[in-house]
C-alpha cells in the first residue's frame, strides 16, 4: 500500500514543483526586454519564447492524450509565437489542470495504460503516472534551456529545483492528499 501512495504522492508533488518552476521561470524572463527574450541560440535551438511554447504545445499533446482526444497538432511547435504575457497565462491554466489532474488520480489511475499516437504517427503506450512524470520532467528539461540562455545575458535564473521547492512549499503542506 506504501508504494502505491508514494505514486499518487510523487505525481501531485511534480505537477505542483513544475507549476512553481515555471511562474518562477515567467516571472524572472518578464523583467527582461523582449530583444532578449526572442533572441535566437547560436546553436540554433531557438529563443526563451519559443523554447517555452515548444514546452507548452507538448503540455496540450499530452494532456490531451490523458483525456483520449485529439489534439490537432501536427508539430511539437507553433508557426506563431504567442507573447509572452500570453504563453505566461497559457502556462498557467495548463499547469493548473495538472495539478488538478494529479489531484484527482487514485493510484489505480495512475497505473492504467494510456494508448496514443505520437506527432509523427507512430503509436505509442504509457501509463497515466509515467506521462505525469514525462511531462514534468520534459518541462524541466527545457527550463534548463533557458536557464542557461538566462545566464549567456548576465541574469542568473531563479532557483527551480526539487531540492528547494520540497524545502520551501512541499514539506509545509500537512497532508500529501
Amino acid at each position: 500500500m506504501k508504494a502505491l501512495m508514494t505514486a499518487t504522492r510523487n505525481a501531485r508533488m511534480l505537477m505542483r514543483y513544475s507549476a512553481r518552476a515555471n511562474s518562477r521561470l515567467f516571472e524572472a524572463i518578464s523583467k527582461l526586454p523582449d530583444g532578449v527574450v526572442l533572441a535566437t541560440r547560436p546553436d540554433g535551438v531557438g529563443s526563451m519564447l519559443s523554447t517555452l511554447t515548444h514546452s507548452h504545445v507538448v503540455d496540450l499533446i499530452w494532456q490531451a492524450h490523458l483525456l483520449g482526444k485529439a489534439h490537432g497538432f501536427t508539430t511539437r511547435n507553433t508557426d506563431v509565437l504567442p507573447s509572452l504575457d500570453q504563453l505566461r497565462s497559457a502556462q498557467e491554466r495548463i499547469d493548473a489542470w495538472y495539478v488538478r489532474y494529479a489531484d484527482e488520480c487514485s493510484s489505480d489511475l495512475l497505473d492504467e495504460v494510456v494508448h496514443f499516437a505520437f506527432v509523427d504517427g507512430g503509436r505509442g503506450e504509457m501509463s497515466r503516472g509515467d506521462i505525469l512524470l514525462h511531462v514534468a520532467n520534459h518541462k524541466t528539461y527545457h527550463r534548463g534551456y533557458v536557464a542557461e540562455m538566462l545566464y549567456r545575458v548576465s541574469s542568473p535564473p531563479p532557483t527551480m529545483d526539487l531540492p528547494v521547492f520540497v524545502r520551501d512549499v512541499w514539506s509545509a503542506r500537512t497532508s500529501d492528499a
